[in-house]
């Protein structure tokens, strides 16, 4: 079993990356070209968590740091972050967006399209989300 790390730690990051790098890419290219920045609070840490997810290669790309001129930019506190991000649950993602913990500056519909496209996800992609669920400490 691979080690655990805190999610969004730095050692996290580093074996997420390590994730990307070595396992099998989606045979599907992403089904919404997006590049939306991320802002987590609420960490553990100590402070906020700045990151990024670009799908406008064709796959989707999750990466610490902000990108220049993003279509959206999403505010949402950590625990939301890991309930949408490692558990996937989509009702707790909906349940924080109608209670305003998720923020959204920018062009919403390409969260909303992102959203709609993750019910059937594919296979090598669901890999990928059961090994960050693998390396992330509960």
């Amino acid at each position: 079993m691979a080690t655990a790390h805190a999610f969004l730690s730095p050692d996290w990051m580093a074996a997420a990356r390590e994730l990307r790098d070595t396992m099998a890419k989606p045979s599907t290219a992403a089904p919404v070209a997006v590049r939306m920045n991320l802002i987590v609070t609420d960490t553990p840490f100590s402070a906020d968590v700045s990151g990024h997810i670009d799908t406008t290669g064709g796959e989707v790309v999750i990466e610490d740091g902000h990108l220049d001129g993003p279509d959206l930019t999403v505010t949402v506190d950590y625990a939301t972050a890991r309930a949408i991000f490692i558990d996937q649950d989509a009702a707790a993602a909906m349940q924080a967006f109608m209670g305003g913990r998720i923020k959204v500056e920018g062009d919403m519909s390409k969260m909303l399209a992102m959203q709609a496209s993750a019910a059937a996800p594919d296979p090598d992609a669901q890999a990928m989300a059961d090994a960050l669920r693998d390396i992330t400490a509960d």
